[in-house]
């Protein structure tokens, strides 16, 4: 997420916040909240979309330690037979992607179950602490957490203090209703007789008024709605005032699952790639830089790819549309200059 602010912001807004738990403090870091790692799991097997109040199939999935890929981890971190994960929804928890869940202390979401299914590749406990954004990195930079699973965008700023081991497209999506006849073809022009909601401040906002502006000089028209709050947004496109809501994808992904056996049902018409037309943005696990952690957890991400656990991962929480081929370390992320 290169610009933290306007893409949490529109998380929580575009989905229900699910309550924090009682207690837990509007900043720094809420230690473990979770006891066990993975809620009702077995050795060798992983719990996902465990106590996820609907946002999820919970799926359990066999995850055998695999020996190879856990002797490339540094003996800093198989000492304590521990992974230390670093989550950064605090103060901003979002579904799907992490926040506290039905039982009011097992911090779940998909960011966590994924470093759940590597910590069991890795034959490590999950240890996942929350904490609010700016403490995510400063747990990261002081050692109190090894590994950020929150969906952090690979950024060639982020890259002069931290290494990455990439497991999901950054992606905005267009969402419609479910008989809606229209689809996002990844350019611009196929917006050009549309109505389309979005979120002031925004990412994707910035964005859409450049479509907007493109269209214009060609003589065709966007128009371009907002609204104070997600309610009244869906309410709009359900009315058909407007033809669709252009947002995060996995806020997007969220409703579309929560409303899929309903009259008010909706569908993803497209995602745009959240680093724009020249670059793929990807979502990564973040290490500090050096630390010899990107590789071996990339191979743990390439392992689940193999053996089908990620695909199940990425379908339980309806994150399809996000999938990667393969986990790289490293590659090439948002340019500095739009960091």
């Amino acid at each position: 997420m290169p610009r933290r602010s306007s893409r949490l912001s529109a998380l929580a807004a575009a989905c229900t916040v699910l309550a924090l738990a009682a207690g837990l403090s509007a900043c720094g870091d809420s230690g473990s909240n979770e006891p066990s790692g993975s809620p009702g799991a077995a050795k060798g097997t992983v719990v996902i979309g465990a106590v996820s109040n609907g946002a999820a199939r919970q799926t359990t999935l066999k995850v055998p330690e695999v020996a190879s890929i856990r002797a490339q981890l540094p003996k800093s971190v198989t000492a304590d037979g521990k992974l230390s994960i670093g989550l950064g929804m605090l103060s901003a928890g979002s579904a799907p992607l992490g926040y506290v869940g039905d039982d009011q202390k097992t911090v779940t979401g998909s960011e966590p179950d994924l470093a759940r299914l590597v910590a069991a590749v890795l034959g490590l406990k999950p240890d996942v602490k929350n904490a609010t954004w700016e403490n995510l990195f400063v747990g990261i930079d002081s050692g109190r957490t090894e590994a950020g699973f929150s969906n952090i965008t690979d950024t060639e700023e982020r890259k002069k203090k931290y290494e990455f081991a990439c497991y999901r497209e950054d992606n905005l999506g267009f969402e419609v209703r479910k008989s809606s006849g229209w689809n996002f073809d990844g350019t611009y022009k196929s917006l050009a007789g549309r109505t389309v909601a979005v979120s002031a401040g925004t990412n994707q906002e910035k964005l859409l008024l450049e479509w907007r502006d493109k269209l214009a000089a060609e003589g065709k028209k966007l128009t371009v709605k907002y609204f104070q709050e997600s309610n009244s947004t869906y309410l709009a496109l359900n009315s058909r005032k407007i033809d669709a809501y252009f947002g995060p994808n996995p806020s997007l992904s969220y409703h579309i699952a929560r409303t899929a056996s309903t009259p008010q049902a909706t569908r993803s018409a497209g995602t745009y790639s959240g680093a724009g037309a020249s670059l793929q943005g990807l979502i990564c696990a973040t290490a500090k830089k050096d630390s010899g952690l990107a590789k071996p957890l990339a191979a743990a991400v390439n392992y689940l790819i193999k053996n089908g656990q990620y695909a199940k991962w990425l379908g339980a929480w309806n994150l399809r549309n996000e999938a990667v081929k393969t986990a790289e370390v490293n590659p090439p992320g948002l340019p500095v200059t739009n960091s």
